[in-house]
């Protein structure tokens, strides 16, 4: 490490001002910061010491995210295999079952190790794709401007790939990734100038723009020639009455995430587990999810004392609906986004109040479309600023009065 330390020390003025590779600078400065740490230091007062910067706070939230990944690896293996017992098969088609094949794993839901593997050959492609193609657009507009590279975007390309099907193809991740990067970010100036969340406008733009590969029953399992709908269809397609007459799970199971689904988004495991660091760091809000999962409940048990005679979603006990979809990880992952929420204390708790309650609304009104967490943060996120401007404006007339 001394070496490679006094190699990139020896190689920066080339890349400083008036250097040969002056333009390079914000390339070379990445990989200098990725691999020694940063080496910016304030030179004129006033000095502000604090453990916590922008590197700490993003390497922190990817570490976060680590349930996520091994969940989104195992359950998607897990689901792929359970889906070839129950078709009599031993193995997956084309290059992953030459893979598991190579490597001696029989393709069976009773193998820990086995689902692991599995899962990782669908999801490790996605997050490849993702960080690659997204990485090129934020490299290209960096070097443009001159700006800095941040490690911001290492949060955008894993969180994508954890809300997206296993079977979606590689080159609309490629897409998604870089309509999400360039309109919903680089348009507007880059790092911590987004008004809505990168990843989720790149969720949303794949949804409705290759609606076939992101919805329905075939694009949750791995495998040809098995159709498993999601929680929320099986409760929209069930009896009024009987709202969970088409789940063949109990809650625990969806609470634990071993579900047909987005792969990082079925575990509320998981998600708690990434909440406790985030909430011990003091990175996320604990206003913004609390309020979240109050207004999605209280929204869920007024329809529930409604009731229905047509649609079963409006019948399903409260109780559910956190462990559905992707409510969890949006609520921990996405709402918590300190760029695109609000910055007030009174401001998060309305704001998350909104979104949870948007999001059952969403899921309840229209069965046709029941996930509608995606929709309600960013719809939250347009409205971010008008939930800060009140409570601004009414301290300044405090202030007014107080100080004549």
């Amino acid at each position: 490490m001394k070496i490679l330390n006094t190699l990139l020390q020896k190689a920066a003025p080339l890349f400083n001002n008036g250097g040969r590779l002056e333009r390079w600078y914000p390339a070379f400065d990445a990989l200098d910061s990725f691999l020694m740490g940063s080496r910016h230091t304030t030179n004129s007062a006033p000095h502000v010491r604090d453990a916590m910067d922008l590197k700490r706070i993003m390497i922190l939230v990817v570490i976060a995210l680590i349930p996520c990944v091994f969940m989104a690896m195992w359950n998607t293996g897990y689901q792929a295999n359970l889906a070839l017992q129950a078709l009599g098969l031993t193995g997956p088609a084309g290059w992953r079952g030459a893979i598991m094949a190579a490597m001696g794993m029989h393709c069976t839901p009773d193998s820990f190790l086995a689902n692991l593997i599995h899962g990782s050959l669908y999801f490790l492609p996605i997050y490849l794709v993702s960080l690659t193609a997204g990485g090129l657009w934020e490299v290209i507009f960096n070097l443009a401007r001159g700006h800095e590279m941040s490690e911001a975007f290492l949060v955008t390309s894993l969180l994508f790939p954890l809300t997206l099907p296993p079977t979606v193809p590689l080159w609309q991740v490629a897409l998604g990734i870089s309509f999400g990067i360039i309109f919903a970010k680089e348009a507007y100036g880059g790092v911590g100038r987004n008004f809505m969340n990168p990843a989720l406008v790149a969720r949303a733009f794949l949804f409705f723009a290759y609606p076939g590969n992101m919805s329905g029953d075939t694009v949750w399992v791995g495998v040809d020639g098995l159709s498993s709908a999601t929680a929320l269809a099986k409760v929209a397609a069930a009896p009024a009455e009987t709202p969970l007459a088409n789940l063949n799970f109990s809650w625990a199971d969806a609470f634990v995430g071993t579900i047909p689904g987005s792969m990082g988004e079925t575990s509320v495991v998981a998600c708690l587990l990434g909440a406790t660091l985030l909430l011990v760091c003091g990175i996320a809000s604990w206003r913004i999810m609390v309020s979240m999962l109050l207004g999605g409940l209280s929204l869920a048990l007024l329809f529930q004392f409604i009731a229905s005679s047509s649609n079963a979603l409006i019948n399903l006990p409260f109780y559910w609906h956190p462990v559905l979809g992707g409510f969890a990880f949006g609520l921990i992952f996405m709402a918590t986004d300190p760029v695109t929420a609000p910055h007030t204390d009174i401001g998060r708790w309305c704001y998350g109040f909104f979104i949870g309650a948007l999001s059952i609304l969403i899921r309840v009104i229209n069965p046709a479309y029941p996930e509608g967490v995606m929709l309600a943060i960013l719809l939250g996120n347009v409205f971010s600023p008008l939930f800060d401007y009140p409570v601004i404006q009414a301290n300044i007339r405090q202030r007014r009065l107080r100080h004549g």
